[in-house]
């Protein structure tokens, strides 16, 4: 049992103002990792974090210290990273720095000549609980790529929010039943828009996030704003968004000019023709990299996460969302996708014919490793 701290209980930090019935939607890579690790640091019993990028850089190590601080006053504090995200990224001596002290640390799928094929199904979420009273979820990974203090203008463009109140509890449920190696949990489905968070393997169905997004994407009576830096749909995605505009929805989709995978732009561009036919408007973000997962459909329901719009994350992937359909939630949603459209180019049919003949050898590339992306 983990010695109780005098530490105050933790709270979501930040500006009264920016929270929003027990959330708080950040866009800024700095104001996050302030948020996360003054929670991390007022932690009194636990801290729970899962995360594919644990970097070994300064925004890492800021992390490491702070969850070494936590296992030295006696808290429960467990990590759990995937190895394949961690690869080129982590580093032994950041390891044995966090096992040496006190942190209990998990890797989720290493390398096995066994088990090879396990390897390519990774752990994708990044989920923090801190003292079974705030969660964070969302698209940030921890690595100094997404602080504007250390890398400029060029940080990512990304999309997270903390939670409080009964919603961590499932937090809870989900990190501890993936932490014990029980994949299938997932908290019951409430009702109506009531915020509920979502994984993609349940003992009912094995791809829940897909079956979400299929039926809010069917359902759809006016527009679907949906945000994605690997955009490499299935044939259902394809002809749902594809029917869906051509039955008059304002269907727009805003992907990355600039990918840190490039052959995934080059598959997102080769659905660009038939999409475009079929009624829908594509933008390339341009400032730099874009790596929020955001849908927002007729502004009264929106889910955020780690989950892209790929094979990989609706088929192979764990993936966690947040999906609600709570006004103030959706309204912010919305309106960060309206700005980041002001920071966009729009795809034209015109525009998009004239391309040269290099780039579409390379969508063809890109449209034949699909699947593996």
């Amino acid at each position: 049992m983990a010695l109780r701290s005098s530490r105050p209980a933790p709270k979501i930090p930040g500006n009264a103002a920016t929270a929003i019935e027990g959330t708080r939607l950040f866009t800024e890579g700095d104001d996050l990792y302030m948020a996360m690790l003054t929670s991390i640091r007022s932690a009194r019993d636990s801290v729970r974090m899962e995360s594919y990028i644990f970097s070994d850089d300064e925004i890492g190590w800021q992390f490491a210290q702070a969850l070494v601080e936590c296992a030295a006053a006696g808290l429960d504090v467990r990590l759990h990273l995937d190895a394949a995200g961690a690869l080129g990224s982590s580093s032994r001596v950041m390891e044995r720095h966090l096992r040496e002290r006190g942190v209990f640390l998990k890797w989720f799928h290493r390398w096995s000549w066994h088990h090879p094929l396990r390897y390519n199904r990774r752990n994708h979420r990044k989920l923090l609980i801190v003292d079974d009273q705030v969660a964070y979820v969302g698209g940030f990974n921890i690595h100094r790529q997404s602080s504007r203090r250390l890398y400029g203008d060029a940080r990512w463009r990304d999309t997270h929010v903390a939670i409080t109140g009964a919603l961590v509890d499932d937090a809870i449920r989900l990190f501890d039943t993936f932490w014990h190696g029980h994949r299938h949990w997932m908290p019951a489905q409430r009702d109506g828009l009531a915020p509920t968070l979502v994984s993609n393997n349940t003992r009912t169905c094995r791809h829940r996030i897909h079956c979400l997004y299929s039926d809010a994407f069917a359902g759809a009576r006016e527009r679907i704003f949906l945000t994605t830096p690997y955009f490499v749909p299935d044939f259902l995605t394809q002809q749902q968004l594809i029917r869906a505009a051509r039955r008059g929805i304002d269907v727009r989709l805003l992907v990355p000019s600039k990918s840190d995978v490039p052959i995934t732009r080059w598959a997102a561009q080769a659905f660009y023709d038939v999409l475009m036919t079929a009624g829908m408007r594509i933008y390339e973000y341009q400032p730099r990299m874009l790596h929020a997962k955001t849908v927002v459909i007729d502004g009264d329901w929106a889910a955020v996460g780690t989950a892209n719009l790929d094979y990989r994350s609706f088929f192979l992937n764990y993936e966690l969302v947040l999906a609600s359909g709570e006004p103030d939630f959706c309204s912010q949603l919305e309106q960060h996708f309206h700005h980041d459209l002001t920071e966009s180019l729009p795809i034209t049919p015109v525009n998009w014919e004239k391309r040269r003949w290099p780039g579409r050898i390379l969508e063809a590339f890109g449209w034949i490793m699909r699947r593996w992306l």
